[in-house]
């Protein structure tokens, strides 16, 4: 299996690039099948975390922008930079909807991308507000929530979105 750090990356590049888009969900498909040809190309397996984790956030954008706005009110949400903004999302999802990653872990990815990505200060930026979502869940003021999709088929369906895998020689795209 490929490293998920690396997966996630492709997860928060995937993000960035339809938050910068205007959020337009009928790009969404391109934009992950290039971003894992471009960033994943050997990648065979892995590719529906990349899949699940994408489709959970756009899902559950609401609630996470929500959280986001609460825990960081002097940042309005369209203020934060894209890369950080869509890193938050990511660590948000996994803190709080992802039972089998370790909240710490979610939150030590989150910071490590953001290190890497993001800008000199992002690395805090994103540790603080992670940090203090986790200690609400530890008070019980935010409750964490493990996302089982039912049919991840009629989840992508439902969102309009049909993501293949780049690899896949059956894909037109692909070659």
């Amino acid at each position: 299996m490929p490293n998920r750090h690396h997966l996630r990356t492709v997860v928060m590049q995937t993000l960035y690039e339809w938050d910068f888009y205007q959020q337009d969900k009928s790009r969404l498909d391109n934009f992950i099948r290039e971003n894992l040809a471009e960033f994943a190309p050997d990648v065979k397996e892995g590719i529906e975390y990349v899949k699940e984790t994408i489709l959970g956030i756009l899902e559950k954008q609401k609630e996470i922008d929500n959280i986001l706005r609460q825990a960081a009110p002097q940042w309005p949400i369209l203020q934060i930079a894209l890369v950080d903004r869509n890193i938050l999302r990511l660590g948000i999802y996994e803190l709080l909807y992802v039972k089998k990653i370790p909240p710490k872990v979610a939150i030590n990815e989150a910071i490590e991308i953001a290190k890497k990505y993001g800008g000199r200060a992002s690395g805090r930026f994103i540790n603080g507000v992670l940090g203090g979502i986790y200690k609400k869940t530890e008070k019980g003021q935010i409750k964490m929530v493990e996302k089982v999709p039912e049919k991840p088929e009629e989840e992508e369906k439902n969102n309009n979105v049909k993501i293949q895998n780049p690899n896949d020689k059956s894909n037109p795209k692909s070659k």
